[in-house]
């Protein structure tokens, strides 16, 4: 399973921008997906994730102003983000929780990353 990432750049606080991950290769089955980000010097975190039925949940730093969903068909996965700040600027990571085959066990795997720039 290969995620692939798009949509980061630099943007001004109180822009947008939309990222996008798709899963490509050989897919029996993913689960959740979700975003992660990790700004120098911290740790990766949780920003959203979304469950094969659709079920959502943020970080409360992100919580009305992100929006996750996913195209099941497409495997693929979209981040919206409104009112960026400044403290968002990070690398945004792709995560999805799948099985390339029937006989291997779920595992977690990882997009490269994109990077997200917000200027004040």
């Amino acid at each position: 399973v290969q995620l692939v990432e798009s949509g980061g750049g630099l943007v001004q606080s109180g822009g947008s921008l939309r990222l996008s991950c798709t899963a490509s290769g050989t897919i029996y089955s993913i689960s959740a997906r979700a975003w992660y980000r990790q700004a120098p010097g911290k740790q990766r975190d949780l920003v959203a994730a979304i469950t094969r039925g659709k079920n959502t949940n943020y970080a409360d730093s992100v919580k009305d102003r992100f929006t996750i969903s996913r195209d099941n068909a497409k495997n693929t996965v979209y981040l919206r983000m409104n009112s960026l700040k400044p403290e968002d600027t990070a690398v945004y990571y792709c995560n999805a929780k799948g099985a390339a085959t029937a006989w291997t066990s779920p595992r977690d795997y990882w997009g490269q990353g994109t990077q997200v720039t917000v200027s004040s």
